[in-house]
């Protein structure tokens, strides 16, 4: 999956970022609005179709989708929206491949495997995002954009494949652990994400962690964007240098990912992968409004990137096996598309309003210190959140798929 997307990723930011960072409001608005509008979409599916149905479904659209981009992009000079159209695309299907592969892992381990398991699992797509923009530096100059929407969509048929060898699997685990059958119907409405995010505080709190932790994210994207734009390099040179920022990335990740992650995670738990994740974003924040530069601007991103796919992944997925199986797909699916799209939409309009104040980037990293400060507070909240018993278990019968003696 992260190579298929990995492959088109610094595609889409070298179109991005051509204009500086003057289009990503307009990029991350359409995407939010999108998002709002396919969400009713998504939550119809997953209560009317069992899983083995449903999981197929989102991977077939994201090839079909692929192929007819493709199609569309093989002109000599393709049109404007349909380069914008693809931006927000690969945005959009991203956060929904991502978020039903984990809501699916989340599904068929228990915590103690989760905590085992899925350091080496967030290992092998940091292993995908490493191949996918080696392969782009390699070939797209000889293939073009178009032949690499296809081999993009070749790798995302091969995780169906996936998904098919997985189910069987994960309903012997489910009937092995005593567990109702995990192809039964979620049920519920389709607006429910919605609903559960505000009735569970563990939720509430991965909600406020998740638009505090985009925030920030998003405003080094933006600053980044800037320092590119301003340098008017080629679109070649553009996609590039972002490929080269994304191998740096990932391979940060995935050395972290083997050394430290499953160590952590297993002995200790979520805590010491969320803290000191926050802590690296208020150093970093600090440091740029003290000292900026375009090369630290680059750095912070690599180390704060990294520590995200590194710690923050693995650590924040694991405290989804402690929801019961709606939340796992409804309020997860929520968080990590509507609330991520809509923490990457106030930041770059916010972005975009204090710039035109005449605040700079090394003001703007100061203002955001202060925003990584409240992100460790939330940090701290859910710590405390996931160390109690049922903590977010306000509706009846939520857990009732646990297994017995299983503890939250």
């Amino acid at each position: 999956m992260l190579f298929g997307y990995y492959i088109l990723r610094s595609v889409r930011e070298a179109m991005i970022s051509a204009d500086g960072a003057r289009l990503i409001p307009t990029v991350f608005t359409s995407v939010f609005i999108c998002m709002l509008a396919l969400m009713p979409l998504y939550g119809a599916i997953v209560s009317r179709f069992p899983r083995r149905r449903f999981l197929p479904i989102v991977y077939v659209i994201v090839v079909l989708a692929l192929v007819g981009f493709s199609l569309a992009l093989s002109g000599n000079s393709p049109a404007a929206w349909t380069t914008l159209a693809f931006a927000i695309f690969l945005s959009v299907i991203n956060l929904f491949t991502d978020s039903v592969f984990w809501s699916f892992m989340s599904d068929i381990f228990v915590t103690d495997q989760a905590r085992r398991f899925y350091g080496m699992i967030a290992a092998g797509g940091t292993a995908g995002a490493i191949l996918g923009p080696f392969t782009t530096r390699l070939i797209v100059g000889r293939l073009g954009v178009p032949n690499l929407l296809l081999l993009s969509a070749l790798f995302y048929a091969i995780c169906l494949l996936c998904i098919f060898q997985l189910l069987p699997w994960a309903r012997a685990q489910n009937l092995k652990r005593r567990q109702h059958d995990g192809e039964r119907l979620i049920g519920g409405s389709m607006l429910a994400g919605a609903r559960l995010v505000v009735s569970k505080p563990l939720l509430f709190a991965l909600v406020l962690f998740m638009f505090f932790g985009v925030s920030i994210g998003t405003l080094l994207y933006n600053e980044q964007a800037a320092v590119i734009g301003a340098q008017h390099l080629s679109s070649e040179a553009r996609t590039e240098f972002f490929a080269t920022v994304d191998l740096a990335v990932n391979l940060l990740s995935l050395t972290v990912q083997l050394l430290l992650t499953r160590f952590l995670l297993t002995r200790y738990g979520v805590a010491p992968l969320l803290l000191s994740s926050a802590l690296l974003a208020v150093a970093g924040m600090g440091g740029m409004a003290v000292a900026f530069s375009g090369a630290l601007v680059t750095a912070v991103q690599v180390v704060t990137r990294g520590m995200s796919f590194a710690f923050i992944k693995p650590a924040r997925e694991s405290l989804f096996t402690l929801v019961d199986r709606e939340s796992r797909y409804k309020a997860k699916n929520f968080i990590d598309t509507v609330v991520y799209r809509g923490g990457d939409m106030t930041t770059s309009w916010a972005f975009l309003a204090l710039s035109g104040l005449g605040l700079g980037l090394p003001a703007l990293a100061g203002v955001w210190a202060g925003v990584a400060i409240i992100w460790t507070l939330v940090v701290v909240w859910i710590i405390h959140l996931q160390r109690r018993p049922n903590a977010d278990l306000s509706i009846p019968g939520a857990r009732d798929d646990q297994p017995p003696g299983l503890s939250a």
